[in-house]
């Protein structure tokens, strides 16, 4: 689990932000650069897949989120969170926004950070496990994958509670 957080300067815009989903892997790497340049503080959290098996992803995403925060080196006012609730911000005061990553700015940007921090993650991965094609997928659920894991099994990177169900 990787979750994003940005402070950006009040007149920042940067053209293209938008939902890291909506965005071409190219177009969210030049994102990434302009946006870690531009802004004032910045962090990502990063929860492995042996916890969140412990915890379940949604407490994956909470404690995530934290950990982003914490690495803030400028406290927010305020945070803009996207569809999250009951999350520890040490006592920052929150706004949770359902689809917040495709309408506010500033949670677009920070969805765009923690996506081009896991997929470079992801094709780290692929070195080390070629025959799963995670620099292709990004350890997403698709057919192949899948396919994959039901051929050579899990790999050491694989949430268990994710693929008890097909493998």
């Amino acid at each position: 689990m990787w979750f994003g957080a940005v402070i950006l300067k009040p007149d920042s815009f940067i053209e293209y932000v938008n939902d890291s989903k909506k965005v071409s892997e190219t177009k969210r790497e030049m994102l990434y650069d302009k946006i870690t340049s531009e802004a004032v503080s910045w962090g990502v959290g990063i929860v492995d897949e042996k916890e969140i098996d412990e915890i379940n992803i949604l407490n994956a995403t909470k404690k995530a989120l934290t950990m982003a925060l914490d690495k803030l080196e400028v406290k927010p006012d305020i945070i803009l969170v996207d569809a999250i609730e009951n999350i520890d911000t040490h006592g920052i005061k929150y706004i949770s926004i359902i689809k917040g990553d495709a309408k506010v700015y500033s949670i677009s940007a920070a969805s765009i950070i923690a996506k081009v921090t896991r997929d470079r993650m992801m094709r780290k991965y692929d070195k080390m496990y070629p025959e799963y094609g995670f620099a292709a997928h990004k350890g997403y659920g698709t057919s192949k994958h899948i396919q994959t894991i039901k051929e050579f099994g899990l790999c050491p990177i694989h949430r268990k509670t994710f693929t008890k169900h097909f493998v």
